[in-house]
């Protein structure tokens, strides 16, 4: 309802019931510009897109009605009593011309101006600080935004409107400090042309300076987007848009997005010859490895594609062309590598699809890996290989039967792993041990995968110092994490000690012996607990022990047992008998606490080697308690003032 009580020199009172529009709505519209009150126009509610206010009132200082002409000078727009703009407003309009003229100054220096001319509407922006939107758009508070806008409308009615406009030195932080940018500078253009039931729009915008931080994605300039669709009032279709991203041949996308509902109903994304050296770094590492940005390489190219709808992805596709990767080990050392690798790997929610790659290899540390080739089939929650070898040094590590599948907490799964056999110099020598020889092979029927952990059912053998050497319960967490755990229990039966102390240059021994390690925990690769038990095998065998294989083991027992040689007579002997050898460590907090054969001895002291036969010697430890680095540090320079042969 429109009423107009008067309407001349005397002034203007006007009201209006409700108006509505998809952009624009308002119920309760009272204007007076008679000339027995202070001009002023109010709303008690009023809509501009999805913004919403009550009791909107314009003060004016001064007004009036002069003819057509209707004036206000040094207005305040108010909100109840919050002040929407802290500027001053002055307006005129024509109301017989259709001629409107509105100015905004705030106290800032900035500036908005309005007018409409003979249906043509045009509109400038100066210097608009963004601090004083986020009065008028209550979702910007919480983003605590900063920088100047400045642009132009022009909009002749009926035809197409056009927008460019600049964003100088632009920042925001959310509450939580998780999205955030800084120094922003942004041009944008943007038209929009009426169609029935609403608007068809193109847009260019350019982010030519200044970084953004969405957590935990960092992200500097340059970034350039073209992009046109359709919008109504409660709809926005992104028919097309196209990204300029550094490093990217082409990045495109199309989306709908209910804007009632405030809902994503579909999206595509298109992705063309993506170089990884070039986006890893900056897009891939935040959200798979932060912790490892400054360890983390990439090489080659990834093309691909997604899917979404029914508030899902319903197909991922991603098609690599010699992509590569490598990691840096914590410690500085070799790491992990893979790659190059091409091929497909794909994805659908409804479907069961094969992924087919060829990996033409990779290291982890030293250890390097042969070219093969992956083939699964991927289902919307799980994956399965039937058969997977992959060479490693002169074997190779077989998977058989392999399947994992994804719930909420990742990844988990079960399958078979043969390893065939590999050579023990070849292996020794890629781990920086000395040279052995022998064969390390493994039958495991129970392999668990489960998020951040690999279990070993079955175990592992490794055959060497015409013994073996037996891994049960293994279990590692974290293997490529910078606190990287393994848990174990190790077996060793019948280990000829000729070859055992040849191969560490420790002096002669001959004989057998059995090892026994049990809750051995490493912690980034290094054992941190065990108890440890190595004892003389049973049976009947040559056993004897050289001068400096005893010189040695008294190093490692420390200065008791030394003493202890060195008091006896046998010192000139070349070589003694021994009937048993049995040496204990428990590691805990650093330190190793030892024992020999049997209970402590009535004087002090254990037994490391109790002689027999002719001539024979006793080798006693006093020490029982030894700092586990110390020990270490021993054992190293024993093995380092002597060569180091070839076990053959």
């Amino acid at each position: 309802m429109l009423l107009l009580p008067g309407f001349g020199t005397g002034g203007l009172v006007l009201t209006v019931d409700r108006l509505e529009h998809p952009a624009l709505s308002f119920e309760g519209l009272s204007a007076d510009f008679s000339s027995e009150s202070r001009p002023s126009i109010r709303f008690e509610r009023l809509r501009v897109g999805e913004q919403r206010w009550r009791r909107v009132e314009l003060h004016c200082d001064a007004g009036g009605l002069s003819g057509a002409r209707l004036w206000c000078r040094d207005g305040r727009l108010t909100a109840g009593a919050r002040v929407l703009l802290p500027g001053r407003i002055d307006l005129q309009a024509d109301l017989l011309g259709q001629h409107v003229a509105l100015a905004i100054r705030l106290p800032d220096g900035g500036r908005i101006e309005l007018g409409l001319n003979d249906a043509r509407l045009e509109a400038q922006v100066e210097a608009l600080a963004l601090g004083h939107l986020a009065a008028l758009l209550p979702g910007l508070q919480g983003w605590s935004p900063a920088g100047s806008l400045g642009g132009r409308l022009s909009w002749p009615l009926g035809e197409e409107a056009v927008f460019t406009g600049q964003l100088v030195d632009g920042a925001f932080t959310s509450a939580d400090g998780l999205q955030a940018g800084e120094a922003l500078a942004v041009d944008l253009s943007l038209s929009l042309n009426e169609r029935a039931g609403g608007w068809h729009w193109r847009a260019e915008l350019d982010w030519h300076n200044g970084a953004v931080y969405v957590d935990p994605v960092y992200v500097e300039a340059r970034l350039g987007v073209s992009a046109e669709g359709t919008l109504s009032a409660d709809r926005l279709d992104v028919v097309q848009a196209v990204l300029a991203l550094e490093g990217v041949e082409q990045l495109a996308l199309s989306a709908s997005i209910d804007l009632a509902e405030g809902r994503l109903d579909r999206a595509a994304v298109s992705l063309v010859r993506a170089d990884l050296a070039t986006i890893g770094p900056r897009w891939l590492t935040p959200l798979l490895a932060p912790a490892a940005g400054e360890r983390l390489w990439y090489a080659g190219w990834v093309s691909g594609g997604l899917r979404f709808e029914h508030g899902g992805v319903q197909a991922l596709d991603a098609v690599f062309d010699q992509a590569g990767f490598s990691l840096q080990g914590a410690d500085g050392g070799s790491g992990l590598a893979f790659g190059p690798v091409s091929g497909h790997l794909p994805w659908r929610q409804d479907a069961t699809v094969h992924a087919a790659l060829e990996i033409e290899g990779g290291r982890w540390q030293k250890l390097a890996l042969g070219r093969f080739a992956l083939n699964a089939e991927i289902r919307p929650q799980s994956l399965a290989i039937d058969r997977l070898r992959i060479p490693l040094l002169d074997g190779a590590l077989v998977l058989d039967r392999l399947t994992l599948q994804r719930d909420d907490r990742g990844w988990r799964g079960r399958g078979e792993a043969v390893i065939e056999p590999v050579s023990m110099p070849l292996l020794t020598e890629a781990l920086d041990l000395p040279m052995m020889s022998g064969v390390l092979a493994a039958s495991m029927p129970g392999l668990t995968v489960s998020p951040g952990a690999l279990e070993l059912d079955g175990a592992l053998v490794i055959s060497v110092f015409d013994g073996y050497l037996q891994l049960t319960g293994l279990r590692v967490l974290e293997p490529f994490g910078v606190a990287s755990h393994l848990h174990a229990e190790i077996e060793g039966r019948h280990l000829d000690l000729a070859q055992l102390t040849e191969t560490f240059s420790f002096g002669s021994i001959t004989g057998f012996i059995d090892i026994d390690v049990q809750g051995l925990e490493l912690v980034r690769w290094r054992p941190v607990a065990f108890d440890a038990r190595v004892a003389s095998s049973p049976g009947n065998y040559r056993r004897r022990i050289s001068q400096r294989a005893v010189q040695n083991i008294g190093s490692l027992g420390g200065v008791g047992a030394v003493a202890a040689i060195q008091r006896s007579l046998l010192g000139f002997f070349e070589t003694f008998g021994y009937r048993e050898i049995s040496f204990s460590c428990v590691l805990r907090a650093d330190v190793c606490t030892m024992s020999g054969i049997g209970a402590e001895r009535p004087g002090g002291g254990f037994e490391i080697v109790r002689g027999g036969g002719v001539p024979a010697l006793n080798v006693i430890g006093y020490n029982s308690r030894v700092d586990w680095r110390e020990l270490l540090a021993r054992l190293q320079r024993v093995i380092e003032d002597n060569a180091s042969p070839e076990v053959r």
